[in-house]
């Protein structure tokens, strides 16, 4: 049965891609939606006004950062993540589990949980599924993620089978664990690798779970593309169509755009202002990288077809210049149009779907296909 504090309405489809209103403690959300990352409590270089003008209705946060610094603790004392970043929308928090992932050389894994150093002053620290939700549920976020384990790619089926059972024991004892399901509403995770017999045989066990959403996790992480669709439709095909669809950590438009049709409602990725940070930009007209010297007398608007504030104000000859001087506004002005080019990207799918249309849906995917070719390299 799901929480009060969420609520999932489909209210248009088109094909498999669907649109509805994910309603949250902190507002409601049209969807499919984009999240941008804030790990540490904010999107680099981006104020929470900034991110609601372009768009953003929910932003995504990390409960491994935010427990090591400032704390938990610290952030109730605020009044939450929310009011502690200045953000009035819903927030997501990742559990921790692709930080196990990510930095495995630096931690111990067990049936428990996991053991590491902090980065931060080398302090033991262990981090189990009851943690995890604790802390989720102290910094008063709208969705917590259960507790999973992110594994490599490629690996063996046997060691998929082991971690994703794992994942499953975990997730288990993350809904034990829930002290405040009527404001913290909980999603699981789908593992199973790229093997597409325990990716389905965990979709129908997290189905049948008291959970309020569903996410798909452990891609991204080095598969191609084709890979990648591939098992989001076979995970898709298990989920059922009441609870929202969360595809995690993905990622280039086209890999958004191709998500969204095969039925995803809910995104996030570290790309827009990752890239915007790297003097690259996803335009509709192909992405550019500003260390290319074909743009230093470029008077042009970055995107012809944007009308975001860096679209408005700054031609590409001063965001080339910008970047050559390593002037930290020229990484602002790029990540804000990033992050603005993608919130219209689902923007334009929630239109196309809302009004059946595809022949604009096929617009997208095609302009999509276009924004994630890789950007000249250049001096």
């Amino acid at each position: 049965m799901a929480t009060p504090c969420l609520s999932f309405k489909v209210d248009g489809q088109l094909g498999d891609a669907r649109t509805g209103t994910l309603s949250l403690t902190h507002g409601e959300v049209s969807t499919p939606a984009f999240m941008p990352v804030g790990t540490k409590g904010a999107v680099s270089g981006i104020a929470p006004s900034e991110l609601f003008e372009a768009g953003a209705r929910m932003v995504l946060a990390n409960t491994y950062h935010l427990w090591l610094r400032p704390g938990h603790e610290q952030i109730a004392k605020f009044g939450g993540i929310g009011k502690f970043m200045g953000w009035d929308g819903p927030v997501l928090t990742d559990s921790g589990g692709y930080q196990v992932f990510s930095l495995r050389s630096l931690t111990k894994v067990t049936e428990d949980g996991v053991t590491f150093r902090s980065p931060i002053n080398g302090e033991k620290r262990h981090l189990t599924p009851e943690i995890a939700i604790e802390i989720q549920e102290a910094m008063g976020v709208d969705v917590a993620m259960a507790f999973d384990e992110c594994i490599e790619w490629p690996a063996t089926r046997e060691r998929v089978i082991a971690s994703t059972e794992r994942t499953t024991r975990w997730l288990q004892r993350c809904l034990g664990a829930r002290q405040h399901a009527e404001k913290t509403a909980m999603f699981g995770i789908v593992q199973g690798g790229m093997y597409e017999d325990l990716r389905r045989e965990h979709a129908r066990i997290l189905v049948d779970m008291d959970l309020d959403g569903l996410a798909i996790g452990g891609l991204s992480v080095g598969e191609g593309h084709q890979d990648m669709m591939e098992m989001t439709s076979v995970v898709v095909d298990e989920l059922g169509t009441e609870k929202v669809r969360y595809l995690m950590g993905v990622g280039h438009p086209v890999d958004i755009v191709e998500a969204i049709a095969r039925g995803i409602d809910l995104f996030d990725c570290v790309l827009p202002s990752r890239a915007g940070r790297h003097a690259q930009a996803y335009t509709s007209v192909g992405k550019m990288n500003f260390r290319n010297a074909r743009y230093r007398e470029d008077q042009n608007a970055l995107d012809p077809n944007c009308s975001c504030a860096t679209c408005r104000g700054y031609s590409r000859g001063y965001l080339r210049y910008l970047t050559m001087i390593k002037e930290p506004l020229g990484a602002r002005l790029l990540s804000l149009h990033n992050i603005s080019y993608y919130q219209s990207i689902m923007a334009r799918a929630r239109a196309a779907i809302a009004s059946n249309s595809a022949v604009e849906f096929a617009l997208l995917r095609e302009e999509a296909k276009v924004a994630s070719a890789p950007a000249p390299l250049g001096c």
